[in-house]
């Protein structure tokens, strides 16, 4: 087999999983955690088996589509890092750019966060845990890094910037779960509430020299 059609059949084999996951995408808008693999299969016109060939079981299906998902939250978020504001609007704008999108497509968000709600048979172990807590890691390693490349956190500064990305990260999620959950005020509240808790080291430490900013 030449070079050729190896690149050919690659760029089949990712346009097919693209859209895949695009019906899958689909029966979560409209399931949240109850979709199950014989829902999405239907919707993509294919059998079980086959949906099984491309991902292996729910699971695989799973961490398919928080990759998609979470890459396209971090590319939001990094948007709002950089947007041309003063810091404390930043900092406001990045919470805020999480909470909507999670109050925007909760299904999915749930279907993320809480799979184990589905209880659909079949998918036993599927535990929530397992499969939601590296998104979370991801998304605290990612803001770590932001914080790192921007602040001058003197000595000791990459720890304390790890501590502060997954310290945000858990403070948004956990907060965004209990919001999303209850609706007990509205979002720009919030913001503003969470913002207020950050604001006291945030606004203190100088930017890094040589650096973007934040």
């Amino acid at each position: 087999m030449d070079t050729t059609q190896r690149t050919d059949q690659q760029r089949s084999a990712d346009r097919r999983r693209r859209e895949l996951l695009e019906a899958a995408d689909r029966v979560v808008l409209r399931d949240g955690p109850q979709a199950s693999m014989n829902a999405i299969a239907a919707e993509a016109g294919i059998t079980k088996p086959i949906l099984y060939r491309h991902f292996g079981d729910k699971g695989g299906l799973y961490a398919a589509l928080a990759m998609r998902h979470t890459d396209a939250l971090l590319d939001s978020l990094r948007a709002a890092l950089d947007a041309p504001a003063d810091r404390r609007e930043r900092v406001e704008a990045t919470l805020d750019t999480y909470l909507a999108a999670i109050e925007a497509r909760p299904q999915v968000y749930r279907f993320l966060m809480h799979p184990a709600e589905g209880g659909q048979p079949g998918d036993a172990g599927f535990d929530v845990g397992k499969h939601s807590a590296p998104l979370l890691r991801r998304m605290g390693e990612e803001l770590a890094q932001v914080i790192e490349e921007r602040l001058d956190l003197g000595p000791g500064g990459q720890q304390l910037a790890r501590v502060w990305g997954h310290g945000i990260v858990g403070m948004m999620h956990a907060a965004g779960d209990w919001w999303l959950g209850e609706r007990p005020c509205s979002r720009a509240e919030l913001v503003r509430s969470l913002a207020d808790l950050l604001w006291g080291r945030l606004a203190a430490a100088g930017d890094r020299v040589g650096g973007p900013g934040f």
